[in-house]
């Protein structure tokens, strides 16, 4: 226990050196950088720079951006970033309204970075994105939306499926929200004062035993038939076959159209969230590391296959969490390679396709990436098959697939374990976060 709550004193004091630097560079300005796919516009280049929907191999200034953003975050194809003044800006895909601009706004301008409209009498402190939905904080707490979802992941009451303009989700008033995390139709939230609330499409208990309604996901029984099968072109018209049936289902699985306090969960406090596409984190305040939903990937990290939230078979406590598409990321403490005390190290499981885990060894068993052994990591971030990592030397590592230059290496090779990414030497990097297949990088100027 001692260990444990030197953790978490280490991790109040992260927070407050944070806070502390943060007066800092906000006087001096801080930039936005993005590398990786651009065919949504997520990366918020000019056309002038990299032409249209064209990929960023390196790491390239955001321009239209003011000069005083103080957090970023990456959707699926889509960007946001807040300033210390409470605006919100987006850019990328908007097909599904989700940069706040509404539809008639023209195509050919959605990769350059506006202010979200309708939240002019929010400040906003944080912000966060889906594939197909945008949220943002306010400053008394208060959790506004836009986007559409058909799965229930906006929270706005039974049947809205689409919401135009950012608009408050009423069943949350009174609770001061910190964090939201989205899934493929999932959503979780988590209250200043650790309460978890959960609302979306809750197929595999990756909402946890909410209501009572457990059920398994005709997509996983669908990839569960083929997943052991040599790959051949017969193999692959039946999983698309079965995949394609498999969605069709559910459309009459159950949803949880308003949020709702995840009742098992009750009475433990929650300091860390983080959704995959259909798997869930969640981090408590004893240093307890839970996971649900999907486990087609072993992105649950446990032996224990029960649906609902247990614990992942992990030996070190965990001070932060991210996932991927399909594979799952903590930054632990572990021993350092001295033996000179304790040190934070990723530990990585789940889908490694394209080596995301920066690993070898099981996938479904939660491990360290050597690869990053004697380094202090900070912040982690995954992508659909790639991972990022700052730290706290404040250098960037990448690893994973390095398709359309998602690693920010100036090629589109892969990486089987961190590197280093050297064009980022002597910035002073404030955070790094993934898109499915794009990255953003918030530096001090």
């Amino acid at each position: 226990m001692h260990r444990i709550r030197r953790v978490l004193k280490e991790k109040k004091l992260l927070n407050l050196i944070a806070r502390s630097s943060r007066t800092r560079w906000m006087s001096s300005g801080t930039e936005v950088m993005s590398f990786g796919d651009g065919s949504h516009g997520a990366l918020g280049l000019p056309t002038s720079l990299i032409g249209h929907g064209m990929d960023a191999y390196e790491p390239t200034p955001v321009t239209g951006l003011p000069s005083d953003i103080t957090s970023v975050s990456a959707g699926h194809y889509h960007s946001l970033a807040v300033t210390s003044h409470g605006q919100l800006w987006a850019w990328g895909r908007n097909h599904e309204v989700q940069l706040g601009r509404g539809l008639l706004s023209p195509r050919d301008t959605w990769n350059e970075p506006k202010r979200v409209e309708g939240l002019d009498q929010v400040q906003v402190t944080a912000a966060f994105a889906s594939g197909v939905v945008s949220a943002a904080i306010g400053d008394d707490g208060s959790l506004w939306v836009w986007g559409k979802s058909r799965r229930g992941q906006l929270g706005l009451g039974k049947g809205i499926t689409e919401a135009s303009v950012p608009s408050k989700v009423e069943a949350l008033e009174g609770e001061k929200i910190a964090k939201v995390s989205f899934g493929w139709g999932h959503t979780l939230a988590q209250t200043v004062d650790g309460k978890l609330f959960g609302w979306g499409y809750l197929a595999d208990g990756r909402l946890g035993k909410m209501g009572g309604l457990v059920e398994a996901s005709p997509l996983d029984s669908s990839m569960n038939v083929v997943k052991h099968e040599v790959i051949t072109q017969s193999t692959v018209e039946v999983a698309e076959r079965l995949v394609l049936e498999g969605m069709e289902k559910e459309k009459d699985m159950p949803i949880v159209w308003d949020p709702c306090s995840v009742e098992e969960l009750k009475g433990v406090e929650v300091v860390d969230i983080a959704c995959g596409l259909d798997h869930s984190l969640v981090l408590c305040r004893d240093g307890t590391l839970l996971s649900s939903g999907s486990n087609v990937y072993g992105q649950l990290g446990r032996a224990n296959h029960d649906m609902g939230f247990s614990p992942v078979d992990i030996s070190f406590p965990a001070s932060a969490i991210a996932s991927g598409l399909g594979h799952s990321l903590a930054i632990c403490q572990a021993k350092s390679p001295e033996g000179k005390g304790d040190a934070t190290s990723i530990v990585s499981w789940g889908w490694n396709q394209s080596s995301q885990l920066g690993r070898p060894g099981p996938e479904n068993v939660p491990m360290e990436v050597e690869g990053l052994a004697g380094e202090t990591a900070i912040l982690v971030s995954g992508g659909r098959v790639h991972s990022i990592a700052v730290t706290s030397k404040g250098e960037v590592w990448v690893w994973g697939c390095g398709r359309n230059g998602r690693l920010g290496l100036g090629s589109s090779c892969d990486e089987a374990e961190p590197i280093m990414l050297d064009s980022l030497e002597g910035c002073e990097v404030l955070q790094a976060v993934s898109g499915f297949d794009h990255n953003l990088i918030l530096i001090a100027q």
